[in-house]
């Protein structure tokens, strides 16, 4: 079932011209598309379902610079900076607050990793601080359960991601930029090597630049045109209670099992860790890169035989330009949520929070993680192919650091210069060799 998202109006025909085209509605390409446009480039955004409709809105909702990788935590730093002034730049409020994050474990190897990645943080100024059982069972009166400790991030935060892309999206049109939903993009044009155009399900619009932030989708896009992407999907499983007693105001995140409040009075619920492998031919072609990771999360990890060997984002589909797409059958990829984990999820509410025991699921869903090897996305171009630039792979974090991504890619696209170092995102570690080993902090 999808989660309800907040419906934003197309515009009603394809500009003939456009300096970037970005494919991808989700909150990597909104971004983009809302920064480019109030830098002054004229914009297409195009979304082959509606904008926010995939990952972006089954997330958890987790703004946090918190155990991130050190390669993307200036990202992540960014990202809050951009996510404080959202509501006073859009006059809509996301749901964004600096409410706190906290994680406990009882686990010494969790403790020590949390411990050793708060010393690198505060060399960029991230207040992370370890707490003991005591202070967390203090700074959570309402839970049940006792821990050797945990750490406490109170500068990061929350927002609503069914709200939160929409309200750029509209930000990104009143910049200027123009919104095709229900359009996909069948495939890039190319002269001489370099972009100059994207052909869609309803004609074709010329560019300088393409911008590939199809989340899921975007391996499968890129491979028609020869540019080969890690990507593999993970089906995760979340859901949101009905409204009840408010008996925390920030994030907690235990080991099996995560939640924050929402501004409608329940609470998102995610399972932490556990996910769904879907079988595919490219999750085959690629196993060697993305294994030692496999290894790493392998105990939470189901396997899945189903129709998304022939139709899923990581299938072997060939199609024509003039020719309906694989983007136009699977409008928006919509998996059922695990009935299992659901169960789960709620026996384990009740076990953590007895307060909450009686809360029922207002609407449970399943999403698709696209993963790279390293749990690092890819934002920026593909050197082989000018004018063709990526935003994927974000595995996991994308709502979190999506405004600071959608900047980094206009940024790159523009030629101005980075607010972030761009070289840990770069695509081309992704060919030449580089050993991406397994996945950091998540």
């Amino acid at each position: 079932m999808s989660p309800p998202v907040r419906a934003v109006t197309s515009d009603a025909a394809l500009p003939r011209h456009a300096d970037v085209v970005v494919i991808g509605g989700g909150i990597s390409g909104v971004a983009a598309a809302w920064e480019l446009a109030r830098r002054g480039s004229s914009v297409a955004l195009l979304e082959k379902g509606v904008i926010g409709g995939e990952q972006s809105s089954r997330n958890w909702g987790w703004c946090r610079q918190q155990n991130r990788d050190e390669r993307e935590l200036p990202l992540a730093i960014l990202a809050m900076s951009i996510w404080d002034t959202l509501a006073a730049e859009t006059g809509e409020d996301a749901g964004f607050r600096r409410s706190g994050l906290i994680y406990t474990s009882s686990s010494e190897a969790d403790l020590a990793a949390w411990e050793a990645w708060g010393r690198m943080a505060r060399g960029y100024g991230v207040d992370s601080r370890m707490i003991s059982g005591a202070e967390a069972a203090a700074l959570l009166p309402h839970h049940a359960q006792r821990w050797a400790g945990g750490v406490h991030s109170p500068t990061d935060g929350r927002a609503e991601p069914a709200l939160a892309v929409p309200v750029m999206a509209e930000a990104a049109r009143r910049a200027g930029a123009s919104l095709h939903q229900g359009c996909a993009a069948r495939g890039i044009e190319f002269s001489a090597g370099r972009v100059t155009g994207v052909v869609t399900e309803a004609g074709r619009i010329g560019c300088d630049a393409v911008l590939v932030a199809g989340g899921a989708w975007a391996g499968m896009l890129l491979r028609r045109h020869g540019v080969p992407f890690l990507q593999a999907a993970i089906q995760s499983t979340s859901f949101a209670t009905r409204p009840g007693p408010q008996l925390l105001t920030g994030g907690h995140s235990m080991p099996d099992l995560t939640l924050r409040p929402r501004m409608d009075g329940g609470y998102t619920v995610g399972l932490s860790g556990f996910g769904k492998l879907h079988i595919a031919p490219m999750g085959l072609l690629q196993a060697r890169p993305f294994w030692p990771t496999f290894l790493q999360r392998r105990a939470k990890l189901s396997l899945a035989l189903n129709g998304n060997f022939f139709t899923g984002p990581d299938s072997l589909q060939r199609w024509r330009a003039d020719r309906p797409s694989p983007f136009e059958r699977v409008r928006v990829l919509d998996p059922a949520p695990d009935a299992a984990l659901l169960r789960r999820g709620l026996a384990e509410l009740a076990k953590a929070y007895p307060g909450l025991a009686d809360l029922r699921i207002a609407h449970a869903w399943g999403g698709m993680v696209d993963c790279t090897p390293d749990a690092i996305p890819v934002i920026g171009p593909v050197r082989s192919r000018p004018g063709l630039f990526i935003s994927a792979g974000h595995t996991g974090h994308g709502f979190g650091v999506g405004p600071a991504a959608g900047r980094l890619a206009a940024e790159l696209i523009r030629g101005d210069a980075p607010s972030v170092d761009p070289r840990p995102f770069r695509y081309e570690r992704m060919i030449d060799g580089t050993d991406l080993g397994s996945m950091g902090m998540m």
